[in-house]
């Protein structure tokens, strides 16, 4: 009898081997769908699609990471170290900064571990774990985007009692908030999409476990979990991207009734940078969490999590500082200083 390559007989237990492609169409529904447990875990299906491109994207998102790291790093440093940085602004810049570094870091790793080598699992436990901590940091980003709104709101349009307004207490506490709103979030969504049986092989197109991609291996309707979610999602990311719109609503009435033009430069310069971060986060953020499982392209879905798991991420310092005499100030200032204790 002629040997079936694609079937391995070892002892009395048939395992069956499929290339990645039919293996990927399985998991898909395309063919069928295998009942099956998940407890040995996922494999990331990654950019194996495209082979030509693994070791220029290994390369590209090898620096951009590196970037960001860098980047992200020096903002906190900064924040802490120079005393005219010890305002609220950079306080919540300082927090946005190690959310940026603990989102990239949750996902960028295990990615450039799949380009680089054949080894492209991940445990069961690892991949709810990564769903549940990228969840929540991006939760917790879309509620901080608002805070920071909100203190560039206060600092237009009310000047004089800026200081007042925006005391420590309440900077302290809104970044609590920020960080248990996107942890409570991700623990809802995450919990209604555990919740649901999977079915299929153990095979994800993505980088990373991400929740629309997770969707598509639920055995049952998803219309009732699928409703739950969105609602979960309108609350993160619909009303805090409207509260940003009203804020600069009042802000640019604000600097439209300044009579000095340096002002209003310097008041756009203070709120653009912030404004540009908004746009590029919940422009990628509502593309791929507001439409429906059924119209979510898994391959476009890739490359627009790349976008906002590493491009903004790496983007964020520059924005923030790319014009900004104030970090340019105090990284000369503790340049200097290194120089001088050296």
């Amino acid at each position: 009898m002629r040997k079936n390559p694609a079937i391995e007989i070892t002892g009395k237990v048939m395992k069956l081997k499929l290339p990645l492609p039919e293996a990927h169409l399985l998991s898909t529904g395309t063919t069928g769908k295998l009942n099956t447990s998940f407890e040995e875990g996922f494999i990331l299906v990654g950019f194996s699609d495209w082979p030509q491109l693994e070791l220029a994207l290994f390369v590209l998102i090898s620096v951009f990471y590196s970037l960001t790291l860098f980047g992200n790093t020096m903002i906190i440093v900064l924040s802490h170290l120079d005393l005219r940085l010890h305002t609220p602004m950079y306080f919540f810049l300082s927090h946005l900064s190690f959310l940026d570094l603990c989102y990239t870091t949750s996902t960028v790793p295990q990615l450039l571990i799949n380009l680089h080598g054949p080894d492209r699992s991940i445990t069961y436990g690892g991949c709810v774990a990564q769903l549940f901590i990228s969840l929540a940091l991006g939760s917790t980003e879309c509620v901080l985007l608002v805070v920071m709104a909100f203190d560039r709101y206060a600092a237009v349009c009310r000047p004089l009692h800026y200081m007042t307004i925006m005391h420590p207490h309440l900077c302290q506490t809104l970044a609590v908030i920020s960080w248990a709103g996107g942890f409570m979030n991700s623990l809802v969504q995450t919990g209604l999409m555990m919740a649901m049986p999977l079915c299929g092989l153990h095979h994800l197109n993505h980088f990373f476990c991400e929740m629309p991609v997770l969707l598509k291996l639920a055995c049952e309707d998803t219309q009732g979990t699928e409703v739950k979610m969105f609602v979960a999602r309108v609350i993160i990311l619909v009303v805090p991207a409207a509260l940003i719109l009203g804020s600069y609503v009042h802000i640019a009435q604000a600097v439209l009734k300044v009579n000095s033009t340096a002002g209003r430069t310097k008041a756009f310069e203070t709120c653009g940078s912030h404004l540009l971060v908004v746009s590029l986060f919940y422009g990628s953020g509502i593309y791929t969490y507001l439409q429906p499982t059924h119209s979510y392209s898994q391959s476009k879905g890739k490359f627009v999590a790349l976008f906002y798991t590493i491009i903004i991420p790496m983007l964020n310092p520059l924005i923030y500082t790319l014009r900004n005499k104030d970090v340019k100030g105090a990284l000369r200032r503790v340049l200097w200083k290194g120089r001088d204790l050296g």
